[in-house]
């Protein structure tokens, strides 16, 4: 499978999961947290599967940073710069502009636990769909 096919049912996936896990929360979610959440899990998988050998530990640190910031990023545009108020955070503490702060933090470190397994399945299941087209391509160039 190429990696744009790749990239692209993670994204959707992450985008869609994202955004349920949104709604169970709070109630409902707006369609800037369904493109951040697919370039988050985008981002992990990548990561994740690069680095297949990192703890646990510097995985979940890395997934906190990564959600975090485009969190900040998606903030600052639909938020800061647009104005459509989709979150405010600025009540919680240790915030930065409203738009992050270290509670979602630590809780994008603990979500990103499940999110390591999952990577862990989605790249297992891309080899699977890889190798058996690399099989079938195989079997057509072979004679009668």
């Amino acid at each position: 499978m190429p990696k744009a096919a790749e990239n692209l049912v993670l994204f959707l996936f992450g985008g869609f999961l994202y955004s349920m896990i949104e709604v169970l929360a709070r109630g409902y979610t707006h369609w800037s947290m369904t493109i951040t959440g697919g370039l988050c899990l985008v981002l992990l998988y990548r990561h994740f599967t690069a680095r297949p050998d990192d703890p646990l530990l510097m995985k979940c640190l890395f997934g906190a940073i990564v959600i975090t910031l485009l969190e900040f990023i998606a903030g600052c545009i639909v938020n800061l710069w647009l104005g459509w108020d989709v979150w405010d955070y600025s009540e919680l503490m240790f915030n930065l502009y409203g738009q992050i702060c270290l509670p979602f933090s630590v809780l994008w470190f603990l979500l990103t636990m499940p999110v390591v397994a999952l990577t862990g399945l989605f790249n297992w299941r891309f080899n699977e769909i890889r190798y058996s087209y690399d099989y079938l391509q195989e079997a057509e160039r072979r004679p009668a």
